[in-house]
């Protein structure tokens, strides 16, 4: 935690005006070393991008305005680079504030004992989405279809299935009740919904699960997502 805490500390020295600058022309020369930029050009920038560094500049020289020749260089950068730019700051912010884990998929419980495991271990800061189902029981297999589809887009939300006679409860969640969503965080129901389907539309969707779910505020914000260059041209 202290580790985070002093990186998050170190980034925010480059939020002032100054730092957002030089990291963004530092970002810019690292993109363009591969290209074919006019040497003059590229050293230049290349001073620009580190002006702290240099051997013989003079408290005045580091505050200096920006030349004309240096305004016309940042000016003729073409906007992808700027855009690329902008996406790894927003996923380095994104990365630093992420605490907790990830997960791929939905996990298959095979027993009672790893169906409190997951309840009770996992990160205090976990959702935990459990599918109660039974094999033939209408409705329990699109929910299944619905959460492989939801947790790629949680991947901080721990989504899991159990059918209901492994769980050892067939008892408590005889077939007029499932299927049943239970959810969990910090080892603390928060959500029991016994026959959930009948809250849904005869034929619903992982958009609609999804809904439903946020209607009680038990999903987390979705993660930001990477923008195709053509949808970045259609917003200008």
């Amino acid at each position: 935690m202290s580790e985070r805490l002093i990186d998050l500390e170190e980034s925010a020295t480059q939020t002032g005006p100054k730092g957002v600058i030089n990291d963004w022309r530092r970002f810019k020369l690292e993109s363009m070393e591969q290209e074919n930029l006019n040497p003059a050009k590229k050293e230049l920038l290349r001073q620009m991008s580190s002006p702290s560094k240099a051997k013989d500049a003079s408290r005045g020289n580091l505050n200096r305005k920006m030349s004309v020749q240096e305004y016309e260089l940042l000016k003729e950068e073409d906007e992808g680079c700027l855009k690329s730019y902008r996406k790894r700051c927003m996923q380095e912010m994104h990365d630093k504030l992420s605490f907790g884990p990830r997960f791929e998929g939905v996990y298959d419980l095979d027993s009672g004992e790893a169906f409190l495991e997951v309840i009770e271990k996992e990160h205090h800061s976990t959702v935990v989405v459990v599918h109660i189902y039974k094999d033939g029981i209408k409705g329990c297999e699109a929910l299944n279809s619905c959460l492989d589809c939801l947790a790629t887009e949680y991947p901080t939300v721990k989504f899991c299935r159990i059918d209901a006679v492994a769980s050892g409860a067939a008892e408590r969640f005889s077939d007029e009740y499932l299927p049943t969503l239970l959810v969990y965080k910090a080892g603390e129901l928060l959500g029991n919904f016994l026959a959930c389907t009948q809250h849904l539309n005869e034929e619903f969707f992982a958009t609609d699960v999804e809904g439903f779910l946020n209607s009680y505020g038990l999903l987390p914000e979705k993660e930001l997502p990477q923008m195709e260059d053509d949808e970045e041209n259609d917003i200008e």
